[in-house]
C-alpha cells in the first residue's frame, strides 16, 4: 500500500499473512516517509483462525524486542500487556481484537455480507463500527466502515478476494492514507535498481 498525506507521498506498508502452527499470523511493515519522517514501524498479530480475535500482538521498529506487546491468553484468563520493562496483567472476560486483526476481521465480514452495525474490544476499550455506503475505490466497488473512537475509516473490496483498498487514520500531522496500489519508486530505490543491472 501506498501512503499519503495531504496528496503526498508518506511512504509504503507492506502486509503478509500466512498460517503457522494453529493460528493465523499478519505483519504488518510500514515505513515512513517522504513528507513524514523516515521512520519504520512493524506491528504482528497472532489470530485464532477460525474467529480472528487476538491471540497477541506485538508492535515495534522491527530490529529488536518488540516496544510494546500484549498477550491474550484464554487458558490462565488474562491479559498480558508489556510496554517497554512495564507489565501489566488484568482478567481477559471477552475476546479482543488488536489493531491489525481487526483489519482482517473486517475483511471477513465484508465476505459475509457486511452488516450495518458492529462493535470489537480492543485493550483501550470498545470500538463501534458503522457501515458506510458501498463506493467505488479506484474502479472497485468497496464497502466502507468508519470506527470510533479514533475517526478512522476502512474501505474493503465488495467481491472476493475482499482486499483492503483504502485505509484513513487521523494523526497529528493529518490524515494519512494508505492505499492499494503501486508504489512510485522513489529515487534512491531506482538508483539502487540500475546501479544493480
Amino acid at each position: 500500500m501506498t501512503l499519503t498525506l495531504g496528496g503526498r507521498y508518506a511512504g509504503e506498508q507492506a502486509w503478509s499473512v500466512t498460517p503457522e502452527r494453529g493460528v493465523v499470523v499478519a505483519r504488518v511493515q510500514t515505513d515512513f516517509g517522504g513528507v513524514l519522517p523516515d521512520l519504520r514501524r512493524v506491528q504482528t498479530s497472532r489470530l485464532h483462525p477460525h474467529d480472528l480475535t487476538s491471540v497477541s500482538y506485538a508492535e515495534g521498529d522491527g530490529r529488536g524486542r518488540a516496544a510494546f506487546e500484549t498477550t491474550f491468553d484464554r487458558s490462565s484468563g488474562m491479559v498480558t500487556l508489556r510496554q517497554g520493562k512495564d507489565e501489566s496483567r488484568s482478567a481477559l472476560t471477552t475476546d479482543h481484537h488488536d489493531p491489525v486483526g481487526l483489519l482482517l476481521w473486517l475483511r471477513a465480514q465484508v465476505a459475509r455480507g457486511g452488516p450495518e452495525r458492529l462493535q470489537a474490544h480492543l485493550t483501550g476499550g470498545r470500538v463501534l463500527i458503522q457501515r458506510l455506503p458501498e463506493d467505488q475505490i479506484a474502479g472497485t466497488a468497496a464497502l466502507g466502515y468508519y470506527l470510533r473512537p479514533g475517526n478512522a475509516y476502512v474501505y474493503v473490496e465488495r467481491a472476493a478476494p475482499h482486499r483492503l483498498l483504502r485505509l484513513i487514520q487521523p494523526t497529528d500531522f493529518g490524515p494519512v492514507e494508505a492505499n492499494l496500489q503501486a508504489a512510485a519508486p522513489r529515487a534512491g530505490n531506482e538508483r539502487r535498481r540500475r546501479a544493480r543491472s
